[in-house]
């Protein structure tokens, strides 16, 4: 669509609705959210500090998950100035230019996420398969080119999402559906040509979700291979027990993030507040339970809060 000028039609804000169909109680999901997002940064942070500090968590396993940690934050922090407008200050608009590089940052970071995971499956692939080489493989130049690598390829691949946006005219409104922007969200209101998005988003999901999903099965496929042909059952056991840190990380991740992609793709007709919904648990479940798992199921964690809290103590 055209302008008056002859340029593309483009509105300079977008509304964000929040919870679509809640008039009252935007207070308590005002609450809702201010725990959630004070849970994600303060475990998130704390995980940091003690990966830092603490000398016994200067493992590889460890450096993946502060990257994750790290990550989460950029996840929170990325929504965060919107959702907080919405719900805590009724102000319901962002630049059109804000909105696209909000977009982008949201879905890198949860693309950035997935990659995490699958570095950290290689670890307990090496640690438990091939444990003699553990050190030898995962030294600390590997570990930073791992990390690089996973920035690289999510930035990259996410780069020409705005991109493709801006060049697209919006003429069914300026409405969004969440407190923040997302690339399914405004392709709702897009009108014009909008295969180009359409195929190079799924490419971008097979790409990045596909791959990253395929190796952390197969990798969980060899751990189960080896852990089953260890003789002792004690010793099975605390094999499979090293690994359901990661192996619940990964369900938090993953579940919501399906479960998104099908609702958008093969259940259109769902309620608004369905979309809206499982796009929140998506965004903002992963980020506040992987510090709460990590401290719960891994005992040199639990330990590293301990220490900290006793020399705080002393």
């Amino acid at each position: 669509m055209l302008g008056l000028n002859g340029t593309l039609f483009q509105p300079a804000t977008f509304q964000l609705t929040g919870i679509p169909g809640l008039q009252t109680g935007q207070a308590c999901v005002a609450l809702v959210f201010c725990i959630l997002y004070l849970i994600s940064i303060i475990g998130n942070l704390s995980i940091l500090v003690l990966v830092v500090q603490e000398p016994a968590l200067h493992q590889p396993m460890y450096y993946f998950l502060s990257m994750l940690s790290l990550n989460d934050l950029g996840v929170s922090f990325s929504t965060l100035p919107t959702v907080l407008a919405t719900f805590c200050f009724n102000y319901h608009h962002v630049g059109f230019d804000g909105c696209l590089v909000q977009m982008f940052f949201i879905h890198t970071f949860s693309f950035m996420e997935s990659g995490i995971l699958l570095a950290m499956s290689f670890v307990r692939f090496v640690a438990i398969c091939d444990p003699l080489h553990y050190a030898t493989v995962l030294t600390n130049s590997r570990i930073l080119a791992m990390g690089l690598g996973i920035l690289t390829k999510s930035f990259t691949t996410l780069f020409p999402f705005p991109f493709l946006v801006k060049r697209l005219p919006f003429c069914m409104g300026n409405v969004l559906h969440h407190s923040y922007c997302l690339h399914p969200d405004l392709m709702k209101v897009a009108c014009g040509d909008i295969h180009v998005n359409n195929i190079y988003g799924l490419f971008v999901i097979i790409f990045i979700y596909g791959i990253d999903s395929t190796f952390i099965l197969l990798s969980y496929a060899f751990i189960l291979r080896t852990v089953l042909a260890i003789a002792s059952q004690k010793q099975r056991l605390k094999a499979l027990n090293t690994c359901m840190s990661h192996i619940c990380a990964v369900l938090a991740f993953y579940v919501p993030t399906i479960a998104v992609s099908m609702i958008h793709r093969f259940w259109k007709s769902a309620p608004p507040v369905v979309h809206v919904m499982m796009s929140n648990v998506y965004l903002f479940v992963p980020p506040m339970l992987n510090p709460i798992i990590y401290s719960v199921k891994t005992k040199e964690i639990r330990r590293g809060i301990l220490n900290v809290f006793f020399k705080s103590q002393s």
